[in-house]
């Protein structure tokens, strides 16, 4: 018998699914602190739902920022070949939503995020704790000696 075959109709744990699955929402919110998000949330919501493992759910001032934050987490997963499945409101940019299959990204403009209270929704949510990437400031960056500059030329 086939080995794989065996783990596969044998075996009922989705654990390597939800690992991937937890990475691509974090990856997500990271992608969204670069372009300024704010309020980023991530949810697990596997327990309460088959639709998705996780919603990822974040803020942005306006509708230009609304488009910037989707089209970079589009560009950032895409990079690791994961496209979205749909993606809907982007040309009115009140309220983006992106389906990546187990994770569905929310982008709203403030307004309309406190209007819809989708943490009101899944209040039985786990939340999913996600450092903000802070920017290093041009002081603390080392400095390249000339030395080394002047190596890579030669």
């Amino acid at each position: 018998m086939n080995p794989i075959y065996f783990s596969i109709t044998y075996t009922n744990k989705r654990n390597p699914i939800a690992r991937t699955s937890k990475a691509t929402a974090i990856a997500i919110a990271k992608a969204m602190y670069d372009k300024k998000a704010t309020d980023v949330v991530v949810l697990h919501v596997a327990t309460l739902t088959s639709v998705a493992d996780y919603l990822v759910l974040a803020s942005a001032d306006s509708d230009r920022q609304t488009r910037a934050i989707a089209d970079h987490v589009d560009g950032v997963l895409s990079q690791t070949g994961s496209n979205p499945l749909s993606i809907e409101g982007k040309a009115s940019s009140q309220w983006v939503l992106m389906d990546y299959g187990d994770v569905v990204v929310h982008i709203f403009r403030h307004d309309s995020r406190q209007n819809y209270g989708l943490e009101r929704l899944w209040a039985d949510a786990k939340r999913i704790p996600v450092k903000e990437e802070q920017p290093v400031p041009a002081a603390a960056k080392p400095a390249r000696s000339k030395r080394v500059a002047n190596s890579r030329r030669a």
